[in-house]
């Protein structure tokens, strides 16, 4: 599966794979866990990511300990997405 995913070139091929996949409720869980991990970037306690996302603070704190002592997906993620976004790349 992974592999798939690397052949993926556009955010259009992206979201088509990703929703052929996925249910939608799982893309939403998915896409929810990710808007979290921003938040916690900024340092914003768990209660007002809640506010501003309407995510858990189960599913926060879940999060929150995988930014913190996961495997360093999210971090690295995280970080390619701000590089983009600083030299001006693609934002879709």
């Amino acid at each position: 599966m992974y592999q798939a995913v690397l052949t993926l070139r556009s955010i259009d091929e992206c979201r088509a794979f990703f929703r052929d996949l996925c249910t939608p409720a799982e893309l939403e869980a998915m896409s929810d866990r990710w808007a979290v991990v921003e938040w916690l970037e900024r340092g914003l306690p768990y209660r007002e990511i809640h506010k501003h996302t309407g995510v858990s603070v189960t599913t926060i704190a879940r999060v929150a300990r995988y930014v913190a002592a996961g495997n360093g997906g999210y971090d690295l993620a995280a970080r390619r997405l701000e590089a983009q976004r600083s030299a001006g790349g693609p934002s879709r």
